[in-house]
């Protein structure tokens, strides 16, 4: 039996490093994003029919010239920094599929994390379809923020396996869910639905829509188009009739995530004010404020500084670790659930 725990251990560790290389793959893809070269490569899964962007050397001087320059989405930089993207999200997949082989192949508690194992092998392969949408359809917004997501909820999923080797937080009984509780699930949902939003500002290149604080425009309601602003089936820079996107729909959608980030702080700083609160989760409590008040002071940077790639890339990946935070703090509070 020892010999079988320690086995599991061994499992969730391991499920703990790929969501580490999880976490990675999300801040490089937000780099890659934030840099414009997420169409260094225009085909998939190689670059211009070759492993490296050094073997398709020849193709990508071709490209440039026909651009007129690197000041364009193709170039021999930008290529590597999408193909070393790629490389790592194949890495990840393959990661992935190790631990729904190992979860089938164990004879022990390991059973229980067959089925999540299994659907984190689905969504890789769904992100996967993402991904080779995102170049061959040129950046269609929605594909991209759903890439976006599918990348995130890969991220949380393998935090939650990898959690499991320390109790199981299901079967528990939701009489005992206390308010702090309740305010831990919708400040995990809140997070997503912030982060989603956070993606089509990204997406539709809305983050300097606005660029003073904390108006817009001078204006607390500015001119807004928000018919346009939220029509997900459209190209790039267009509406769904073909017509280009008025800058009044840019400013509704970064004026929209504004409000998110507003309901956002003030659920989830209700939820670190429970949390320091309640017995044995003050350090949670804590770690909580200090990314929330962080990830505020980024997102201002990111307005009142234009967009600086260090901050946006920072304001992405503090966002990942937001969303690590909070289901750790829902799985703590669910194992501290009465049965």
């Amino acid at each position: 039996m020892d010999g079988l725990n320690t086995l599991m251990s061994r499992f969730h560790k391991w499920a703990g490093v790929v969501a580490c290389l999880a976490f990675v793959v999300v801040v490089v893809g937000a780099y890659v994003r934030l840099m414009d070269a997420g169409l260094g490569c225009p085909d998939w899964p190689g670059c211009y029919g070759e492993i490296t962007p050094h073997h398709a050397s020849d193709e990508i001087a071709k490209a440039v010239a026909q651009q007129g320059g690197t000041s364009g989405p193709v170039s021999l930089t930008k290529a590597w920094k999408e193909m070393v993207h790629r490389y790592l999200a194949g890495s990840l997949g393959l990661l992935i599929l190790s631990l729904a082989v190992w979860s089938w192949g164990a004879r022990s508690d390991a059973r229980r994390s067959r089925f999540l194992a299994s659907s984190l092998v689905v969504l890789v392969a769904l992100q996967a379809a993402l991904g080779m949408w995102t170049v061959t359809m040129l950046l269609k917004p929605v594909i991209v923020t759903l890439h976006l997501l599918g990348g995130m909820a890969t991220l949380a999923l393998l935090t939650w396996l990898a959690l499991r080797g320390s109790g199981a937080a299901s079967g528990r009984s939701l009489s005992g869910v206390t308010a702090t509780h309740a305010i831990g699930i919708a400040g995990l949902l809140v997070l997503v639905a912030q982060i989603a939003l956070g993606g089509w500002v990204s997406t539709n290149y809305a983050a300097l829509a606005c660029v003073d604080f904390p108006q817009c425009h001078g204006q607390w309601l500015p001119d807004m188009d928000f018919r346009h602003a939220f029509q997900l089936v459209r190209e790039l820079g267009m509406t769904a009739a073909g017509t280009h996107l008025a800058y009044e729909a840019l400013t509704a959608i970064h004026w929209t995530h504004r409000v998110g980030a507003l309901v956002t702080t003030l659920v989830l700083g209700l939820l670190a004010l429970l949390l320091v609160r309640t017995r044995g989760m003050l350090a949670f409590g804590v770690l909580l404020a200090v990314l929330l008040a962080a990830q505020v002071t980024l997102g201002i940077t990111n307005i009142l500084a234009g967009l600086p790639l260090p901050v946006a890339v920072a304001h992405n990946g503090l966002a990942a670790l937001l969303l690590v935070t909070l289901v750790v703090i829902n799985f703590r509070l669910f194992q501290k659930a009465p049965r």
